[in-house]
This record gives C-alpha cells, structure tokens and sequence, in this order.
C-alpha cells in the first residue's frame, strides 16, 4: 500500500491526494500512451536532502515522451521544480517521486489530437524495492518465459506505460512461482533486464552487464559503471547468455528502486557463495554513500533540497 501524503502536483497546481482523479475515459488509461520516471530523494549525512540525479531523470522523462511523440506542456526547469516542491509540501525529506505524463480525455481510438497532455508528480515514503533483507543478503530471480520487448516492436529507450504490462506479468509468473524477481531475455535469448531492473554479473574479478540494445539505459546502471571506473573495477557492456549467470561469481540488480539488490540464486542455482559477494559489496557501499552525500567526487549528483 502506498502511504497516503498530502498534496500532488497535478497540472500545474497542488492538489489534495484523494482529489488527484482522472477521468476514466483518459486516453493513456485505455491505450498506454505515457511515460514516466522513478526517482529517490536520500537524507544526506550532513542533516539534509538531495535527489539523486534529478537532471538525468527529468531528461530521461523528456525522451521517453517524445518518443511516443507526447509535447510535455512545461519546461524541464519547471518539472524540476514540481519535483522539488512535491517532497517540500509533503514534508519528505526523503523518498521516492513519480512523475508522470498521460494523455486525459477528449477525443477516443487510436489516433486523438485534441486531447490534453497531463503531468502529475506524486511522492511517498518508500524503502528498499526487493526488501532491506534483500539489499542485505540478495534475492531469489528466475528467468521468465516473458521476453524483452522486441526493439521493433516497442519502444525500449523509453520509460513507457504501456511498455510495462510485460514487466507485469514476467514479475508475476516468478512471484507466484516462489521467487523475488524476474529475468528477462531478449528475443535472442540474451539476458537483457529484469521486470524493473538492469542485471549486472561478476566473473573472475571482470564487471559485466547488458548492453543497451533491447534494454532501458538505466540512470543508476551509469552510475554503477562510473563507480567501477572510480573503483578501477574491470568492466564490459557485453551480451551473455542465462548459463553465464549460473557460472557467476556475484550477481546484482540495479535501478532506482532496487538500488543495488544481490542476486544469491537464480533458476534454482546458486551464484558464487550464495551470498553478497566483495565487488557486489565494494560497489553497494560506494552507492550508498554518494546518495548520502559522503563522497565529494559525487556532489554534482544530487540535488540538494534548500
């Protein structure tokens, strides 16, 4: 359940929680034109707030929607600002935001051109997505029988609604069948992401993750790669196969809500140890600590709340 706050930012203006509606004939509601973005607010260790890179977000929202060719009706400044504004009407000083862009209602079928297009940005109290035991001990995945999309067939440089109905029933086939999270291949058979995710393994010391063929160029999958560089952890953006997760000696998620989640089994086998393994660790800690503000080198990461 999403804890209820006070105001969303909905069309401009703050609006009471319970009166944020939407008309049920809105047109993203029956056809999943839209985008969106996910992003956290950390407390940082000097007593304040900062969102963790905001910019990259706000602009990730900007290319989803132009993609399935959405005008976004503020600048990006303006966004920003809602943003920011959110988390302070709300009393947030830390947390996660949800902006949205939709199409309302007006005009139906596929093709409208009168209908309004809306920007909501809601935020909430939200811990650790795969659980704090998760980020602490790691997870059970599975490899769903749900692939990618298809680069063709979707969009998959875009954070799009409607792209997520397969992230929802590949997150539900492994849920139901006793795991925490899913593994999606592309439509080669490559391990591309998970239902919400990038996927990140560790061999022989060597870092390596999908590249960004079929998958969505994650905000904090950058950031894991700029950290191992900073770490001088060897890495690679290489295709590789689901039995090379199988062989891994660590493996991780990594996404705005999953932060840095371990992986200690898939498909009913072990990875590594079974547990968090030092480079999983060496990476986890650097995160953690530049969203809290401990590493100067990271300041122009976040967005210090005034």
């Amino acid at each position: 359940m999403v804890p209820k706050t006070k105001k969303i930012w909905l069309d401009g203006k703050f609006v009471d929680w319970d009166a944020a509606q939407v008309h049920v004939l809105s047109h993203t509601l029956h056809y999943g034109v839209g985008a969106f973005e996910g992003i956290r607010c950390y407390r940082t260790e000097d007593g304040g707030s900062a969102i963790f890179r905001l910019k990259e977000h706000v602009d990730r929202l900007f290319a989803s929607a132009h993609i399935v060719l959405l005008a976004i009706p503020y600048s990006h400044e303006e966004i920003c600002q809602a943003i920011r504004k959110t988390l302070a009407v709300n009393g947030l000083t830390e947390g996660y935001v949800r902006p949205i862009v939709f199409i309302g209602d007006g005009e139906m079928g596929l093709f409208v051109k009168t209908n309004p297009i809306r920007v909501a940005v809601a935020a909430w109290a939200w811990g650790a997505y795969l659980g704090e035991e998760g980020i602490k001990k790691g997870i059970r995945a599975k490899v769903s029988s749900f692939n990618r999309h298809h680069v063709n067939a979707a969009m998959t440089k875009g954070k799009i609604n409607g792209n997520y109905v397969n992230s929802v029933l590949a997150k539900w086939e492994v849920v139901k069948a006793g795991y925490d999270e899913a593994v999606m291949l592309d439509t080669e058979g490559y391990v591309a992401e998970g239902s919400g995710e990038n996927i990140f393994i560790v061999r022989n010391g060597f870092l390596q993750t999908s590249p960004l063929t079929s998958i969505l160029p994650g905000i904090t999958r950058d950031s894991v790669l700029t950290i191992a560089r900073k770490l001088d952890i060897p890495f690679k953006e290489s295709r590789f196969t689901r039995d090379e997760m199988y062989i891994a000696d660590e493996m991780f998620f990594t996404g705005t809500a999953a932060e840095i989640t371990p992986v200690r089994e898939v498909d009913d086998r072990r990875v590594g140890t079974g547990k968090p393994g030092p480079i999983t660790k060496r990476i986890q800690e650097a995160f953690f600590d530049i969203v809290r503000g401990k590493d100067a080198l990271f300041a122009h990461w976040l967005d210090v709340l005034k």
